[in-house]
Formats: C-alpha cells, structure tokens, sequence
C-alpha cells in the first residue's frame, strides 16, 4: 500500500509542479505585463483553449465531487435535472452571449466584466462598475473557498494529511502559477487540467464497473432503492424510501441554466477570442465536452453505490462523505498494481484539476475587480502597469487568504456552496448582460436597480422564505433572476432613454450581425 501512495504522490506532484512551470513560462513571455494580457491575454485565444478553458473553469470541484455525491446519495432527480439545465445553459450562452460580447466589448475597450457594463452604458461614475466588482468579490470568495476544501478533502481522505495543511498547499500552487502568468497561465492550464478531468472520469467509470460486478448488478442494484433512478421520485437517505421530486422541483433545478449568462470568469473567455468567426468552433466544443463530462460524472456517482454495496468501499451516509467517493474509487484502483496506481494518480490529478481550473480564474477575476474596476475606474487612482500588476497580485494573495479562512470546516458540502454563489452571479450579471446585449433601450439605471435586486433577492430567498418550506424552498437563483430581470426592464422604463451616443454604439457595433 505505501508503494501505490508513493506513486500517486509522485504522479499529482508531476502535475502539481508542470502547473507552476506553465505559470513561469507565460510570466516570462510577458503575459503577466499589462493590463490587457494578465486579465484577458491580449485577446489572443484560439477556439480549442477558449471553448475548454471556459468548460474547465466553470466545471469546478463539483463535477468530480459535487456531482458524484449528489447521485450516489439521492440518485437521480435533482442531479440529473440540474446537468440538463446546464448543458441547455451552456449551449445558450455560446449561442447567443459569446459572439455579441466578444465584439462589443473589443469595440467599447472593455477588459473586465465590470468594465463592460460602465462603458455599455456610459456610466461615467463608474456605479456599475463599482456594485459588479461587489458582487464578485462577494460571491466568488466562497466560490473559491470550496475548491480549496476539495484540495483538502482529497489529501486528508486519501493519505491521512492534515486537511488544513493539504488545503494551504494546493492554494499555494494555484495562486503561484496565477500570479506568475495571468489569463494565458490560467487559460493553457485550464486546457491541460480538462484534458486530466476527462481521462480521470473515464477510467473510474469503467474501473467502477468492474469491481461493482458489471453493469447490470450496477442497475440492479440502484433499482432497489427507492425513486433512486426516477426522474420524478428521488430517493430519500434519511427515511430510506421515496421522495417526491415533482414539476416545481424540476423546473427550480433546470434554472441551474439560467446561471451561465452571469458567469464573469466564463464571459471573460467569450471576451479573449482572438477571432469571433472562431466562437461557433468553440461553442460545438464546448457543448459536446460538457455534457459527456457531467453524463459520466453522474455515473460515477450510482456505480460508486454499486461498489459499496459489493464491499470494496464502505457505504458514505451523508453529502460531505458522499463527496469523496471519487477518492475512494481511485484508492481502491491503486491497490491493484503500479499501472493503475498511475492511474489513481491521474484520477487525483484530475480533481485538483477541476478545483485549480475554477479557482485560478475566479482568482483573476477578483483581482481585475480590484485593480482596475474598484481602484482605476471608480476611485480614480491611476496606477502604473507595474503597480496595477502589483495590486492585482496582491488581490489575489487576499482573496485566497479569506477563501481558505472559510473553507476550514471540514464538514462543509462542495455541491451546495457552489451552488449558492452560483445563484449569486447568475442573479446579479445574467440579466444585465441579457438586456445590455438584446435591448437598446435598457440604461444604466435598469442596470443597476437589475443587478441589486438580483444579488439581494438570492440571499433573501436562500435564508429567509425557502426555509418556510414547500413551493417556497425552490433554487433561489430562479426567483432572484425573475425579480432581477423585472427591476431591470421596470426602471429602464420609468427612467430617461439612453443617451443617442449610446444607443448609436450599441446599434452599430452589439446589435450589428458578424460577418462570417
């Protein structure tokens, strides 16, 4: 057994240190310079980097974590319907969002996602840009901070490593190779890291099925559980029997979807193409990958049931140990020989892939919310590139710091804290990027009134009326985009039309059709 751990430490620290290497080679090539190449690498992306990079980011730690759990403790429903919702979500935002952002942006100068609304709506108080940096620095910390507590998880179920220690390592190489190489650093490791993803999810399925005995003992085992494999049902761990998962249900958890139009670490890749005519060959890519990711992802998670059941790993009873049965399968795997102890390794690798690939891009994120929304555009400060790229740095160092701080419980579930800062920027940008891009007549005021009650409307639906239970306990990113979406339209309205500069801009160049 030490033999195997040796092993899979040496693969994930093959891994661990080519990520850093990626970093110093792009800080070197000057990628982490100026303004323009550390946030979105010169607008230089081809299709395969920008489709995956996007995919990579956006499937954090709940594909190989969150997703499995999820199935493998309550089956089907509420899994399934929110994969469905978010492969309709992603296909949408590459249709719709990605062609006309990334022309519109290009033409108004806009590099951040905050940028984007100010200048869209010539606000020159920079309001909007102030409430988004906001709102990212709000949302995407705890976003953050469930990557890192996949780190630790991993190690600490794996080797026994302290989870503390394990969890600050594993910051500590992803905020390295961010800060060494900017957006091209992030985007070519994100690239590698879902080519890790898909091969770990591979392998685990077909070793799984293996050692549950088939896939027939597979299915026959999940269809002894109750509502386990219904759409509409769900099995229900605490009673051992069915529960009810109905049209409500469904509907609340299709509105994952919705989720994708307010991603900034996703906008921002549509935004970095080198070439628009390029977005169709990534949106195909993109597409295709994802559902197949979070199909098997899924998969993972009933026949990781299946080998509980046989005895190869003990059975996990609630969402935080549920989590982990990725890990468990991997251990199991590097028991059975050098080669597929490799294979663990890989398998490992491919979480922390999952984790870094999500956690770098909201790193950079935040900073460029910092540097240049927060510090240049609404303060007024004008840095030096040097300094800018020293705040940016620094911001980075920060927000992983707090994410770390909240991710040292242990206990907490991946699936659910993603899932709430999910609603968070969905809520708050997806309307506003929706309306800024589709309707001339939205203003700034809209924008805002929009964006705000989005973002507020998710936390009081999240703590104060989906307890009360029932048809009120829906996803809160539903109602909260709902309300955000009717705030917008209603102010806009009551308030003066935009400037006809404004509007000449968004006729001419976000509205106007691409040539092919």
């Amino acid at each position: 057994m030490l033999g195997s751990q040796v092993v899979i430490l040496i693969t994930i620290a093959v891994y661990l240190i080519a990520m850093v290497l990626i970093g110093v080679y792009f800080g070197k090539k000057g990628s982490g310079n100026s303004s323009d190449d550390f946030y979105l690498g010169g607008r230089k992306m081809g299709p395969l980097v920008t489709a995956m990079s996007a995919e990579a980011s956006d499937m954090s730690s709940y594909l190989l974590m969150g997703l499995p759990g999820l199935a493998y403790l309550c089956g089907l429903p509420e899994v399934s319907w929110t994969c469905i919702g978010l492969a309709i979500g992603t296909y949408l935002n590459w249709l719709i969002v990605a062609r006309r952002l990334r022309r519109c942006s290009a033409r108004i100068g806009a590099i951040t996602v905050p940028d984007f609304f100010s200048r869209r709506y010539g606000d020159k108080k920079n309001l909007l840009s102030a409430i988004a940096a906001v709102v990212i620095l709000v949302f995407f910390i705890p976003y953050t901070a469930s990557g890192f507590k996949a780190i630790g998880t991993l190690f600490n179920s794996l080797f026994g490593v302290d989870y503390h220690t394990a969890m600050i390592i594993g910051a500590i190489v992803v905020i390295g190779y961010t800060v060494l190489g900017g957006f091209m650093a992030v985007s070519f490791t994100d690239l590698i890291q879902s080519i890790f993803m898909t091969i770990a999810l591979i392998v685990v399925v077909v070793f799984g099925i293996q050692q549950a005995g088939g896939v027939d003992t597979v299915i026959a085992n999940a269809e002894a559980l109750p509502g386990y494999l219904s759409m509409t049902k769900g099995y229900d761990v605490t009673t051992g029997g069915a529960a009810s998962f109905g049209g409500l249900s469904i509907i609340s958890t299709l509105a994952w979807g919705l989720g994708y139009f307010g991603m900034p670490h996703i906008l921002l890749r549509f935004m970095a193409i080198k070439e628009e005519k390029k977005l169709n060959d990534s949106r195909r890519i993109a597409t295709v990958w994802v559902v197949i990711s979070m199909f098997i992802a899924v998969a993972i998670g009933v026949i990781g049931y299946s080998v509980s059941v046989a005895g190869k790993v003990p059975f996990l009873t609630n969402s935080s140990d549920a989590e982990t049965i990725i890990i468990k399968l991997a251990d199991l795997m590097s028991q059975h020989g050098t080669l597929l102890a490799i294979a663990a390794g890989v398998i490992l690798s491919g979480i922390l892939a999952a984790t870094m690939s999500t956690a770098d891009s909201q790193l950079l994120t935040a900073a460029s919310s910092v540097s240049q929304d927060l510090s240049q555009n609404v303060f007024g400060i004008k840095l030096s590139s040097k300094t800018e790229m020293i705040v940016a740095r620094v911001t980075v160092l920060v927000v992983a710091a707090i994410g770390i701080i909240l991710a040292w419980d242990p206990n907490s579930s991946v699936f659910r804290v993603v899932s709430f800062a999910w609603a968070g920027f969905g809520a708050a940008f997806g309307p506003v990027v929706l309306f800024s891009l589709f309707w001339k007549r939205s203003n700034k005021w809209g924008a805002l009134a929009g964006m705000v009650a989005g973002g507020v409307m998710v936390f009081v639906w999240k703590y104060l009326i989906a307890p009360m239970g029932g048809a009120w306990a829906i996803y809160e990113l539903l109602p909260a985009f709902v309300v955000a979406c009717i705030a917008l339209v209603v102010v806009s309205l009551l308030t003066e039309a935009p400037e006809k500069e404004i509007v000449e801009t968004y006729e001419s160049v976000c509205a106007k059709k691409a040539k092919a």
